[in-house]
């Protein structure tokens, strides 16, 4: 497969292009919960032959910033980010440590730009498989951010497998909390039960998922909240990602005739 590179972002006919891709989305159709899978930083990294993951990490970080600015200005109110999974946790630390101190100066970043934004800020996942100094960084950026108009989740040590067994977990304990014997425990495990202990349970489902570096599949992100989205996968690597990229996948959602299985 090849991937796209980015063309300059200052260039008249980009600018054209950005500006027609305005023109033809529908605002009243646009998602409003928008999950982003952050791929492709360390094959961005190769392909610019920069020096080191770390700087192919920041770049994405950085754009990161950038998009919620622009889905800002789209009035999207909420956007999920999987920054990281528990599968990335298997990787050798010399490649995760860089990244957790990438990471932890994104999370001391965010509190001002989720103030811009008027955003809350929510850290979901399996915390405790992670490095103290991270948990203590995202724990403090969500303390400065406890309420907005508009919501920020960030996925860290996420698996979508891994939300599910936590729910069901939780809802056991739940009813056997109650006296109920295991049959009638098992009777009452529902999917609205069980929606309502998921990590984002006092949310909307999401709407749109996007997908960068040409991957074509969601790797467990939000298996219970997809049920229903609409899916983008982009070609270009994280760091590359465009305002255009984003409009296109907006675009595509808006002219989808969304029938949620009926």
């Amino acid at each position: 497969m090849k991937i796209m590179k980015s063309p300059s972002l200052t260039t008249p006919l980009y600018r054209l292009y950005e500006r027609q891709l305005e023109r033809e989305l529908d605002v009243a159709r646009l998602p409003q919960h928008i999950g982003v899978i952050l791929d492709g930083h360390r094959r961005y990294a190769r392909s610019a032959g920069l020096e080191d993951y770390a700087m192919s990490y920041r770049a994405g970080m950085r754009k990161f910033e950038e998009t919620l600015g622009w889905a800002e200005d789209l009035g999207i109110t909420t956007i999920t980010g999987w920054v990281l999974s528990t599968q990335n946790l298997t990787r050798p630390a010399e490649e995760l440590e860089p990244y957790f101190d990438v990471l932890i100066e994104l999370f001391s970043r965010l509190p001002a730009l989720a103030a811009r934004y008027d955003m809350e800020i929510r850290v979901i996942g399996s915390l405790d498989l992670l490095p103290a100094r991270l948990v203590n960084a995202a724990k403090e950026m969500m303390e400065q951010r406890p309420r907005g108009s508009r919501q920020l989740n960030i996925a860290m040590g996420y698996g979508g497998q891994q939300e599910i067994a936590d729910a069901v977990q939780e809802l056991v304990r739940k009813l056997a909390a109650e006296g109920l014997t295991a049959e009638q425990v098992a009777d009452r495990i529902d999917c609205d039960g069980l929606a309502s202990h998921m990590y984002l349970a006092d949310l909307p489902n999401a709407d749109l998922i996007i997908r960068t570096s040409g991957e074509s599949r969601l790797s467990g992100f939000l298996l219970w909240q997809s049920a229903y989205a609409e899916f983008s996968f982009v070609d270009v690597y994280w760091p590359a990602f465009r305002r255009v990229d984003l409009l296109r996948s907006l675009r595509e959602f808006a002219r989808r005739d969304r029938r949620f299985g009926k």
